[in-house]
Order: C-alpha cells, then structure tokens, then sequence
C-alpha cells in the first residue's frame, strides 16, 4: 500500500525569530483568507493589507454565474469570510505593488497608486509611491484576464466595475459573440441568453472546455449551447476583434467570416498577476510563483510566501498542480499560516472547480493524468459523474479526477477520496453503478491509495 498524503505534510519550521509583521498584498479571497488565518492561529503582531482595487473583499464567482440575479456585490465580509477592517493593522487600498525586495532579514516592498484606467478598479486612487517593510510578505495578488493585442472594444468579465458595466450593456435583443468557450465564457452566454441576448461563442478547440475537461468531456457540453439558445461555433480561431465585429480565421489563417456584434466579451483565459515580479522571481510556465503547501516561493528566501490564483503549488503525488481556483484561494491560505507561524502544516485538498452553466451545475475534482480514460455512471442524457481512471489489474483502475454533471451527491466522496494526492484503487465495475456509493467502490485494501503520479 502506497504512502498516504491526506494527513499533514512536514515542513521546515518556521524562521526564527517568529515574524511580528507581516504584509499581504492582494484584497481578493486569498489575501483576505491569509489575513483572517492569520489572526486565527494566533499571529498577534502588526499586519498591513496592500490591494490594487478601492473596493472592499467581494465574491467573483456570482459575477458570471449570477450576472443579472445579484446586481448588488457579495462582500465577503458579509459572507462570514472576515472583515479586513478588523483583521488588519491597516489596510492599503488603490494601492498595486510594483518592486519587492526579499532577504533573511525581511522584505521592502514598494507600492504605487494604481492606475485610475485599469480594468482592475472599482473607483480611482490616489497616493504617491511608498515602501514598506516588513517581516514577511504574502503574495495573494490574484490572476488579470487575457487581453490579446490588437482587440480593440472588447469588454471582459473579471471585476465588480466589469460586471456592471455588462448588465448596463446587455439586453432582450443584444447580439452578444463571447469569445473563449471556458467556465467564465459558458456561464456569460448561458446568463445573457436567458435576457434575450442573441449569443453566439467561439471557440479556437474542437470543443468547450477543451483545455479544463479533454476533448471527450468537453464535447459532452456542447449539446447544452442550442437548448439554451445559444450558438457554439468550436474550431473557430479569432483574428480580429474591433468595435461591432469579430472576425473568423478563414483557409490558411486569412481573415474570413466577419460576425456582427454589439457587445464583444473575451473570456480566453487569465494569466497570474504576477508581471511586476519579472526577472525578479522565478516563475512557472504560467507565470506563475512556485509555492510548496506552506507558501515558500522557490528561489526566495523565507520571508516570502504566495498564495491563491498567483501560486502553483507542488503537492506531493500530484506534481505542480495550478493555481486558479477559489477553492484553493479559500483553503491553502490555512497552511501558509501554519508554515508560518511553526504549526503543522495540513495536506491541501484535491484541486476542485464548481460552475453553473447552460441550465447544469458542474464539479471537477483531482488532477488527471495522460494515461486516464473516462468511466461513467449515472444517466448520461440526466445526471451523470465522470471518473478520470488509470487502467489497473483485474478490473481495477486508479482514480484521478472526477467531473459531475448534475450530481452533487458525488462531489464530497470525490473531494475525500483524492484530498492530499491520494489516488485510491478502484473495482471498476462498482464505481460504475451510480447506485453503488463512491466510496464502497474503493478496494478496502487500498483505500487511500499510493500518492503515485507525473511529477
């Protein structure tokens, strides 16, 4: 039986002396879950908040899932979250980080106003330049969408200022063309079509959700478009975007079809926010910090941590698993602060996405491999959970991920059952009936499953 990962993950203690301030940089969910950790495993000492938006912590999921439902912005205060206000020292906003400096003896960080015409504000700042020293910096400064050049009059769907800028733009007859089949893509198009928008998507892969499910899984979501009225143009790279028009590349890669729009939202992607810090750190191939499960940045020294959408962090039996995720904004912030502060650092959970698209409420957990293939069960024409397996011996199969479709009931065995790398051995003929349990189809001998996987 291999090694089980679900436990905690033993880390080198924490520097000494134990930090006495500490500056976060970034007000989304992950700086403000580091803030309210922070307090929470008894950090009593002086804690600065720096974030580029002037608005205070709010909930980015309902921007795109509910777009027209909920006009008003979920604060996360309100949702039981933390308050920054009273968590925090002091709390710098407008404000975006623009150079640091890290040693053992601490980090400066210099900060800015941030610009008044970046996307990224709520309301304009003001502010010269300062710098701030600190014991430790926690990096949590989030993910920015991606702007392809040359994409004149294309609006995005990222910030509270986004979302209300859209609601103001879409209406019963609106030709709205979404650029990007993803999550963000799917939820805008199912939201708009059900105002009377005429939606149409395209999509450069062959299907939606290429990229985060496979091209099996993702051509299993298709269908969903033209029942909520929507059309899906896959394989339909863009040249071109300007006010009024997308442009379609044609044979060769010329320009071809030209689509007459209103409103032209891109929705390719997000990059970390993390271009300040070139040349400075070392960065994945995203872009991203490299982080282990206590925050420490890969070639920094320790008084440097990162977290949430701008961190990739390495976890045993999985390899580098990307950050991007409001699960992991939420979660990972616990074991930073534990690093931190000399606790025990718990084993984060398996990677998990949720999304409501297209009339259907989705969940991907785990991370699959290559060499994964898909085993259904339950109705695929209804509710239905598809297991990313390995093949194994005899029957079995190696667990690696799992999407639900309308399904919930499988979405905390699947959370379980892969948290801290884990990859229980399965009968595959039991995890396929949907009426068997997930976890009595787990091979009692191996429950948990040896933490085995690419690097």
């Amino acid at each position: 039986m291999g090694r089980d990962y679900r436990g905690s993950v033993s880390v080198p203690a924490a520097p000494s002396p134990a930090p006495r301030s500490v500056v976060v940089v970034g007000t989304g969910l992950a700086g403000l879950r580091t803030v309210a950790e922070l307090r929470a495993q008894g950090f009593d000492g002086e804690v600065t908040v720096v974030g580029a938006e002037a608005v205070p912590p709010y909930d980015r999921p309902p921007l795109s899932k509910e777009l027209f439902s909920r006009v008003e912005p979920v604060w996360l205060s309100g949702e039981g979250y933390g308050d920054l206000a009273d968590l925090a020292d002091r709390v710098l906003p407008g404000r975006r980080a623009t150079a640091v400096r890290a040693d053992d003896d601490g980090v400066d960080l210099t900060v800015g106003p941030a610009d008044a015409g970046d996307p990224a504000q709520g309301h304009g700042a003001a502010g010269e330049a300062l710098t701030l020293h600190a014991d430790v910096a926690v990096l949590a400064t989030g993910a920015e969408p991606v702007r392809p050049a040359g994409w004149t009059g294309a609006a995005e769907l990222h910030t509270v200022a986004d979302a209300a800028a859209l609601r103001g733009r879409l209406s019963a007859g609106t030709r709205l063309v979404v650029v990007g089949a993803g999550w963000i893509g799917a939820e805008l198009a199912g939201q708009a079509a059900a105002q009377g928008c005429a939606v149409t998507v395209v999509e450069a892969a062959p299907t939606p959700l290429h990229r985060q499910l496979g091209a099996d899984l993702g051509a299993r979501t298709a269908p969903w478009y033209a029942a909520a009225g929507v059309e899906l143009r896959c394989g339909a790279p863009v040249t071109a975007v300007e006010p009024g028009a997308v442009t379609l590349a044609g044979p060769d890669g010329a320009p071809g079809e030209r689509l007459a729009a209103d409103v032209v939202v891109t929705a390719v992607g997000v990059r970390p926010a993390t271009r300040w810090l070139a040349g400075t750190l070392p960065l994945t191939g995203r872009g991203a910090l490299r982080v282990d499960p206590a925050g420490r940045v890969a070639g920094a020294p320790a008084s440097l941590r990162a977290v949430g959408d701008c961190a990739d962090m390495e976890v045993p039996g999985l390899g580098l698993v990307p950050g991007g995720h409001w699960d992991a904004a939420l979660t990972h912030p616990a074991g930073l602060v534990a690093g931190l502060l000399g606790h025990e650092v718990p084993a984060p959970g398996a990677p998990y996405v949720f999304s409501t698209q297209l009339g259907h409420d989705l969940a991907f957990v785990g991370a699959p491999t290559d060499a994964a293939t898909v085993l259904l069960r339950g109705d695929p024409d209804g509710a239905w959970t598809a297991l990313l397996v390995e093949p194994g011996p005899d029957g079995t199969g190696r667990l690696t991920a799992g999407f639900t479709v309308d399904r919930p009931r499988d979405v905390v065995p699947l959370r379980k059952l892969l948290a801290g790398g884990a990859r229980p051995l399965l009968d595959r003929a039991r995890a396929a009936d949907a009426a068997v349990p997930l976890r009595k189809a787990v091979l009692a001998a191996d429950r948990a499953g040896p933490a085995a996987g690419p690097a």
